[in-house]
């Protein structure tokens, strides 16, 4: 199975070089709304495309995912929410353990059921340490995950359960802090991650500007997400991403 993504992600973390992800709701957007998203894709230079959503009310991933392929060269990534939002359409997969929480089914359960349809995919599997991290305000993400986030400020928490997950061979960390986060996961518990693992790190979650994504890079963060204000505001893609390309 290829292993392309996984490929690009850990050669830019060999040459510290910062990535951006684009985190696209399939509920969201129309496929005007969408296109128009897609070109300012294009338009930054943004590095992937993950696709996903905690929770999706309509049956438009398979939809969202051609007019996403058609349109841009740009690795497209699931980022499931449940074992429904499984597609050969993507190039990859997030596998994603929710290893911050004590969620039987989040850890383990979900992913034995989702594993011969991924298999059977062709998808590249790209094994990763979900954690949440408490954001300031309830989250879409906790509910439907049913767990506890990480305290925003228990950075030694949030190191040793990276490490934990690093040590059960996952190859990617991501620290969440939910679509619509009043605030990002901080600078300091991103170092004290970085610190504790070799693996690639990756942050999503109230990154609004460019400001934010700079500072969250120098703290530690491979690849950061950017979902919601790419929504509201698709130009501020271009700026984040010169942002964080020119450290």
């Amino acid at each position: 199975m290829d292993r392309q993504v996984l490929h690009i992600i850990s050669q830019a973390r060999q040459k510290n070089k910062k990535l951006l992800a684009v985190l696209i709701d399939p509920d969201t957007p129309g496929d005007e709304q969408l296109l128009e998203i897609i070109e300012h894709v294009n338009m930054s230079g943004a590095d992937l495309i993950f696709v996903g959503g905690s929770l999706l009310t309509h049956d438009s991933l398979d939809q969202c995912l051609k007019v996403i392929k058609s349109n841009t060269k740009a690795p497209v990534i699931l980022f499931p929410g449940s074992v429904m939002q499984i597609s050969p359409q993507a190039d990859a997969i997030l596998f994603l353990s929710l290893i911050s929480g004590r969620n039987p089914e989040l850890l383990i359960g979900n992913q034995v059921i989702a594993a011969p349809y991924i298999r059977q995919s062709g998808l590249e599997v790209l094994p990763t340490g979900y954690m949440l991290i408490d954001s300031g305000r309830p989250t879409t993400a906790s509910y439907m995950s049913n767990s506890l986030p990480i305290p925003h400020h228990k950075s030694e928490i949030a190191a040793c359960t990276a490490m934990a997950g690093e040590m059960l061979g996952l190859k990617l960390i991501y620290m969440d802090g939910g679509s619509g986060a009043d605030k990002h996961v901080s600078t300091d518990m991103i170092e004290e991650v970085r610190k504790s693992v070799d693996a690639p790190i990756i942050i999503g979650g109230g990154i609004r500007n460019a400001e934010a994504a700079q500072d969250i890079c120098r703290a530690g963060a491979d690849v950061i997400v950017v979902g919601n204000a790419t929504e509201s505001n698709p130009a501020i893609l271009k700026e984040i991403a010169e942002a964080i390309h020119n450290l």
